[in-house]
C-alpha cells in the first residue's frame, strides 16, 4: 500500500495483495482427478426438504463424476455411516438408490463424520488428486470440536482440504471457519434448503478448475514486525490463521488467489535503510504434473525515509480494503457483544448500516440495522442474523474481485 516506509516514533501500518496465478501456456497440464467425500450430517433436524435437497445434490454431483474421479458419501448423526466406499467407474443406478435410501436419525457429532470421510479420503490419497472433504451440517456439535480440528491440522499436513456449509442458523460457524483455514478450504452460510444444490455444485465446479491444489506459505518475521490481519479474497474469501505454515488454498485456472495482508511496524523496524516485513517461501503442489515445483521464494521488503515522496496506494488495495471494512466492523461487533461492551456493538453495527446503503446494499443493511436493535434489547446477536450479517459482509469481498 506504500511504496516506502517512514522512520517514525510510533507504530505504522501497511498492506500487502499477493497474487498468484496459473500458467496461460498452452500446454498447461490438464485438470486433475477428483478424490472427494461428501459427509452428510442425517440428524433428526436435517428431516423433510434439507435432506431431500441435500440427496438429489450429491446424486447430481456423483452422475458427474469422469471414470478418473474417485467418490465417496458418509453419512452421520451421533454415529457415522460409510453410505458409498471411495468408488470410481462403479454401478450408477446402485450407488443412486443407497443415497436415496439415506434417513434422518439422532443428534450431531460432527468428528465421527469428519473421521469416516477422512478414512475414505485416504484408500485413495495421491499428490497427483484434488482431494477434498465437503461437510455439510444444520447443527452444532458439542464435546469434539478439539478432535474435529486436530484431525483438519492432519488432514492440512497431507493436502486434504476441508470444506464446510452451513445450513440454516444453528451451526457452530466458528468450527467450520476454523477447519476450513486449517486446510485451504472454505465455508459457506446456506440460508435456505433451496440454496443447497447451487452452493454445493458451485463448489464441486470449483474443485474442478484446481490448477494448483496445495499453496502453503512458511515465514519468518524479524522483530518489530506483527503480521496482524490475513485474508483471502478470491477464489473464496475467507480468514486465515496468522501461524506458519499458513494453507493459502487453491489458485484455480480462471481465477488468481489473492491474499490481502496488514503488518504493522514498530519503531524500531524502520531505524535503517529499508525494512523486512516478511521472509519465506511459497510451496505450490500441481496435481498434474509428475515433477514437483521448487518452492518460490517471498522476501516483502520496503525502503525506509524520513520524508518519503506521497503517493496514493494502488486502487486494487483501496477496494479490497473499502470491503473488508465492512467484514471486520461485523468482527468488531461480535467482539465487543462477547465482552458485554453492547452500546459499542450497536455503534458500531449502525455504521456499517451506514456503509452498506452508501455502496446500495439496502437488503444487508436493514439486516444490520434490525439486528443493532436485537442486540439492544436482548444483549446478544440472533444466530440467524449474525450469520447473515458475517457471510453477507465476506460476499462483498469478491464482488468486482474476479479477473
Amino acid at each position: 500500500s506504500r511504496q516506502s516506509l517512514t522512520r517514525l516514533n510510533e507504530p505504522q501500518l501497511i498492506y500487502v495483495l499477493l497474487e498468484y496465478a496459473a500458467s496461460t501456456d498452452a500446454h498447461s497440464p490438464a485438470a486433475p482427478p477428483l478424490n472427494l467425500c461428501l459427509v452428510l450430517d442425517r440428524s433428526t433436524s436435517m428431516q423433510g426438504l434439507n435432506m431431500d435437497m441435500v440427496k438429489a445434490t450429491a446424486i447430481q454431483i456423483l452422475r458427474r463424476m469422469r471414470p478418473q474421479d474417485t467418490f465417496s458419501v458418509v453419512a452421520f448423526s451421533d454415529r457415522a455411516e460409510t453410505v458409498i466406499p471411495a468408488t470410481r467407474n462403479a454401478d450408477l443406478a446402485k450407488l443412486e438408490a443407497r443415497i436415496q435410501m439415506l434417513q434422518t436419525a439422532g443428534g450431531t457429532e460432527i468428528f465421527q463424520g469428519l473421521q469416516s470421510g477422512y478414512t475414505e479420503i485416504q484408500r485413495n490419497l495421491k499428490r497427483s488428486h484434488v482431494n477434498h472433504i465437503i461437510l455439510l451440517t444444520d447443527g452444532r456439535t458439542y464435546g469434539d470440536e478439539e478432535q474435529c480440528l486436530q484431525l483438519a491440522r492432519q488432514a492440512g499436513a497431507q493436502g486434504i482440504g476441508i470444506s464446510g456449509l452451513g445450513i440454516g442458523h444453528e451451526w457452530n460457524d466458528n468450527l467450520l471457519d476454523e477447519l476450513a483455514a486449517r486446510t485451504g478450504g472454505s465455508s459457506m452460510y446456506v440460508a435456505r434448503p433451496q440454496d443447497i444444490q447451487r452452493l454445493l455444485i458451485e463448489k464441486f465446479n470449483l474443485l474442478w478448475q484446481v490448477f494448483a491444489d496445495e499453496v502453503e506459505l512458511n515465514f519468518s518475521l524479524p522483530q518489530g514486525i506483527s503480521l496482524r490481519y490475513l485474508f483471502r479474497l478470491q477464489p473464496e474469501a475467507g480468514l486465515l490463521p496468522l501461524e506458519t505454515p499458513i494453507h493459502m488454498g487453491p489458485i484455480l485456472r480462471d481465477h488468481s488467489l489473492k491474499i490481502l495482508m496488514e503488518f504493522l511496524i514498530e519503531p524500531e523496524a524502520a531505524r535503517n535503510e529499508r525494512a523486512v516485513l516478511l521472509d519465506g517461501s511459497l510451496t505450490v503442489s500441481i496435481a498434474a504434473l509428475t515433477v514437483p515445483v521448487p518452492s518460490l521464494p517471498l522476501r516483502l521488503i520496503r525502503p525506509v525515509s524520513d520524508n518519503p515522496l506521497p503517493e496514493p496506494p494502488p486502487q486494487e488495495i483501496v477496494d479490497a480494503l473499502s470491503k473488508l471494512t465492512l467484514y471486520r466492523m461485523q468482527e468488531q461487533a461480535r467482539l465487543e457483544v462477547g465482552a458485554g461492551e453492547y452500546e459499542k456493538a450497536v455503534r458500531h453495527l449502525q455504521q456499517l448500516a451506514t456503509h452498506l446503503l452508501a455502496q446500495g446494499e439496502r437488503g444487508l443493511a436493514r439486516t444490520v440495522l434490525l439486528e443493532a436493535e436485537h442486540i439492544q434489547r436482548n444483549k446478544a446477536f440472533s444466530q440467524e442474523g449474525d450469520k447473515q450479517i458475517k457471510y453477507g459482509t465476506r460476499a462483498l469481498l469478491l464482488s468486482g474481485l474476479e479477473n
